[in-house]
């Protein structure tokens, strides 16, 4: 991972705010009533939009202001309780989530294109962070690793709408603003060739 510069720093920012802001609405019924937040939705876009590194740099800036007692998360939750209850390891996860999205998103250093970004987000997005919930949730809870798995499962459509929703953002944005892309994809500017010619 290259040092950030001021650049990268107010990318980084923008992106830790717009995690905490997409938490203020609190959590809000999908079909059936489960709750779900649109929290994980920005840190898809997070790896998406500043790469791997960076992106899970955003999310640890959030998740530290978390843990000084800011009332970041959805629900106006904050303070170190946060990672010692049940859902620890859902919010460790975004870490881990955004570093996926971004690997997968930049795979090779290549533009981003829409297929591989919708495999990032359900990999990061979702298999990622429920990777490290779901162990997590089970330890807490004392409940056995199968029946944990079982119950999240009712937050996987409201899941899969976010991963959808980044999806078609990511894609739209890439074709609107590619050069908002380029620190993550690391794409060298193409040579003039009208330069090159004239200097041979």
């Amino acid at each position: 991972m290259r040092t950030p510069d001021v650049t990268d720093l107010a990318r980084i920012a923008v992106f830790a705010a717009l995690i905490a802001v997409l938490g203020l609405p609190g959590s809000f019924p999908l079909v059936g009533g489960v709750p779900i937040t649109a929290q994980t939705l920005g840190v898809m876009l997070a790896g998406a939009v500043l790469g791997p590194w960076f992106g899970a740099l955003a999310v640890t800036v959030l998740l530290a202001l978390v843990a000084a007692g800011l009332p970041l998360l959805a629900g106006g939750r904050g303070g170190l309780g946060v990672f010692l209850g049940p859902s620890a390891g859902y919010a460790i996860g975004w870490i881990l989530g955004a570093v996926v999205v971004g690997l997968i998103v930049h795979a090779g250093g290549r533009r981003p294109v829409a297929w591989r970004t919708a495999l990032a987000m359900v990999a990061g997005g979702i298999g990622a962070i429920y990777a490290l919930g779901i162990p997590v949730q089970s330890a807490v809870t004392r409940l056995p690793l199968g029946d944990t798995a079982v119950t999240s499962l009712v937050f996987l459509p409201g899941d899969i709408v976010k991963a959808t929703l980044a999806t078609v953002i990511v894609t739209v944005l890439v074709r609107a603003y590619p050069r908002g892309f380029r620190r993550a994809w690391r794409i060298a500017p193409a040579p003039d060739r009208t330069r090159v010619g004239a200097a041979a």
